[in-house]
């Protein structure tokens, strides 16, 4: 049984609060800049279909000149996934595909690792992450290098998390092949579909699912990471194989359009975009998620959205991150007609919950009721630290006396398995280096820890964390097997030796 929280006040929300609301926003946005918690980053606030704030803050990259404006072009990672939605939404409006269609029909080609779910599979199953994916199935292999095509197509090696349809795991690739099946009855690709079903209709002229797209751009925002305690922009992000999930580039200006239409009921400037229902089910709360970490609202997934029900009510949201850089929040107070987005260009930080709970409070409130910026601070900074932490502890320092390596034929060779694919190890110098990927392009350095184990570090987000490499050496000298650490996550990170 679920115990709904306590919703908004009887008297609700008004004009004038609203309006009393934005400068003290704005002083919060400005101040959080000028104390370093963020580069750069633009608000959006939308009530009534009216644009009612619109502005950009700091700066599009740490140390240089050119500022954020409405108008900055930022990476939004998984905010993608409830514009992706909407795009979907559309589809099913335009009576193109149901949330219900199946994904065997869309797309016969797409597998999952047993039978019976993958014929049962459904669009609606993709969006609202019950498949039974596994939350990192498909990641591994983007880090890798693989294309969009070839990751689906091996997510069908991935046991699953969980029963189908009984648990919710959040997969960026599950909801990705809902997004490209969903498109496919219109013979054209899911970036042009965007385009046309959402972005143009609505003037998101800057808005594009493409990275070549948003690298054009040269009013764009570049993505931070902290280095010895400073932001610095040192990684670009390329999320073309993840583009439903997270690969849209856009702006607070256009993003502000799309609330308009969220919270118009699929109308925008008077017109009907997409029909109520087809919009309406991305909002019912099908997979529970647990509490608000902070907050402590009872929080719902639904198709490409979450629905809370906290201290101010009824409301639709989504956050988005890239570790390498980047973090973004929408949240739609439905009943009042209200939406805010925030868009910044560094990880990790808790800045665009804290300004949008410091929003709520104005305005249902009239006054902030704990600091929520710190709040959500403490939450992202410690999402890497433990995993780093306890790596860091685990090859600390080998073992005393440590057991030396075997020679380097005795690890050098290929090995291979269907996920993963060809994986080469040879010896460089005094070196030996692990190569992966399409056409083994990823090259990974690996240092002897003990015995038949070596450490490589292939993170750029957390350079410091070590990862294991470690071969099975048989009574012949030589490996023949390797399990690499950081492609391990769904237990498909052990490879066989291939010849000799």
């Amino acid at each position: 049984m679920v115990l709904w929280p306590q919703t908004a006040p009887a008297d609700g929300i008004t004009p004038e609060r609203i309006t009393a609301a934005l400068p003290k926003l704005e002083a919060l946005a400005e101040a959080a800049v000028a104390e370093g918690a963020v580069p750069g980053l633009a608000i959006a606030v939308v009530h009534d279909d009216e644009v009612i704030f619109l502005k950009g803050f700091g700066h599009r990259e740490a140390g240089k000149p050119e500022v954020v404006d409405a108008d900055t072009v930022f990476q939004i990672a998984s905010l993608s996934k409830p514009v992706s939605a909407t795009v979907v939404a559309a589809l099913v409006s335009d009576g193109i595909v149901s949330w219900d269609s199946k994904i065997a029909d869309l797309d016969p080609a797409f597998r999952l690792a047993d039978p019976y779910p993958a014929s049962q599979l459904t669009v609606r199953d993709l969006f609202s992450h019950r498949s039974g994916l596994p939350g990192t199935a498909g990641d591994d292999l983007e880090d890798i290098g693989y294309d969009r095509a070839e990751i689906l197509h091996r997510l069908r090696f991935v046991p699953p998390s969980s029963s189908f349809r009984a648990g919710y795991s959040y997969s960026n690739f599950g909801l990705t092949e809902g997004a490209v099946a969903a498109a496919t009855p219109t013979g054209k690709p899911w970036e042009e579909v965007a385009e046309e079903k959402l972005y143009r209709p609505l003037g998101m002229t800057s808005t594009s699912s493409r990275h070549s797209d948003f690298v054009k751009h040269t009013n764009r925002a570049a993505l931070h990471v902290r280095v010895d305690g400073a932001w610095a922009a040192k990684i670009e992000r390329d999320p073309d194989a993840q583009a439903p999930a997270g690969g849209v580039s856009s702006t607070a200006r256009d993003l502000s359009q799309w609330v308009r239409l969220i919270i118009g009921n699929g109308v925008y400037a008077g017109k009907t975009l997409i029909a109520a229902d087809a919009r309406d089910q991305t909002h019912v709360p099908l997979m529970a998620r647990g509490n608000n970490p902070v907050s402590g609202g009872a929080s719902f997934y639904g198709l490409g959205w979450n629905v809370e029900f906290g201290r101010h009510g009824l409301s639709w949201g989504h956050a988005g991150a890239f570790s390498v850089g980047a973090r973004t929040l929408v949240t739609v107070f439905p009943k009042e007609k209200l939406g805010i987005v925030i868009i910044t260009n560094a990880f990790p930080t808790g800045l665009p919950e804290g300004l949008s709970d410091s929003f709520a409070d104005l305005v249902f409130d009239g006054t902030v009721e704990k600091d929520w910026v710190k709040a959500w601070d403490d939450i992202y900074a410690g999402l890497f630290g433990p995993a780093v932490a306890a790596a860091k502890a685990t090859y600390a320092a080998p073992p005393s006396p440590t057991r030396p390596a075997g020679p380097a034929s005795a690890y050098a060779g290929r090995y291979a398995n269907d996920f993963i694919g060809d994986a080469i190890v040879s010896k460089v110098g005094d070196d030996l280096v692990l190569r992966v990927g399409p056409a083994a392009a990823r090259s990974y350095s690996l240092t002897h820890f003990d015995g038949d184990i070596f450490l490589t570090f292939p993170d750029a987000e957390t350079p410091d964390r070590p990862t294991g490499v470690s071969f099975v050496v048989g009574p012949d000298g030589k490996a023949s097997a390797m399990t690499i650490g950081f492609l391990d996550d769904n237990h498909l990170g052990t490879l066989q030796r291939v010849g000799n």
